[in-house]
């Protein structure tokens, strides 16, 4: 089993916008069959306006398949896109971290 850690450092107030967009996603890709995503926000660090989103996967094979062929229908993809509409104007950058869950 791997932990897929997704990153998103925001511009400032932007975290609350996309937190709701991640939420519109997850609950989407749920529908499709993907894992649920587990949301957070920094409480203190080294960056303020932190999300990270979460999910756990059988494996990176999963992952990549996942991504590069969504099992969604054409109107959820749609959907999925309205949703995440302008997301680049709420993220400063990212990065995705993967672990392998031993436990």
């Amino acid at each position: 089993m791997y932990l897929v850690r997704e990153i998103f450092y925001c511009k400032p107030g932007k975290v609350r916008p996309l937190i709701e967009k991640f939420k519109a996603m997850s609950a989407l890709g749920e529908k499709s069959g993907m894992p649920p995503m587990r949301l957070m926000t920094d409480m203190a660090g080294e960056r303020y306006w932190t999300l990270v989103a979460e999910m756990e996967v059988g494996s990176i094979h999963e992952f990549e398949t996942m991504m590069q062929n969504p099992s969604s229908s054409v109107d959820d993809q749609k959907a999925l896109e309205k949703i995440m509409d302008g997301y680049h104007e709420l993220v400063v950058e990212g990065r995705r971290e993967f672990f392998r869950i031993e436990t």
